[in-house]
């Protein structure tokens, strides 16, 4: 009895170990965004790339959204199909040269590469529609409020 609750244990254990937790932490993202050179990048600090961030998916970095138009926008920062990435769905000018999956990854490396690519391509962050109506010309210095970078 002992060595079965032992073995029950050890297997739940093992799954939560194993399981993904797509919704990140604010300074987490803050964290991995620093670390990839955003702050400043085309004139956005950090706090408008996790506003963004926020807005865009609640930092949920496996959220996938369908489009009227059949395309899709992929992770964090809800990336669209149609332009920017290959979801092998519907044609793509797959501009960031990424398979859309990769987008879905934890350590937002393809994500943050992809939005550097948007962002550079003119009309820097107003490419997102809800960054210009939830971030665009509001203090947003709080975003990284108790973060340790």
């Amino acid at each position: 009895m002992t060595k079965a609750l032992f073995l029950s244990l050890a297997s739940c254990l093992l799954v939560v170990n194993q399981a993904k937790f797509p919704v990140l932490g604010r300074c987490e993202v803050a964290k991995l965004m620093s670390q990839e050179d955003l702050d400043g990048y085309e004139g956005y600090y950090l706090s408008d790339w996790l506003c963004l961030a926020f807005v865009e998916s609640g930092f949920n970095v496996s959220k996938i959204n369908e489009n009227a138009d059949g395309s899709f926008d992929y992770g964090i920062f809800q990336i669209n199909s149609h332009y920017w990435c290959n979801d092998y769905q519907s044609h793509s000018e797959n501009l960031c040269h990424v398979d859309c999956e990769e987008l879905l990854d934890a350590n937002l490396l393809s994500s943050i590469n992809c939005a550097k690519m948007i962002v550079s391509s003119g009309g820097g962050m107003n490419n997102w529609i809800k960054w210009k109506l939830h971030c665009l010309g509001r203090p947003l210095s709080y975003w990284m409020t108790g973060c340790h970078l």
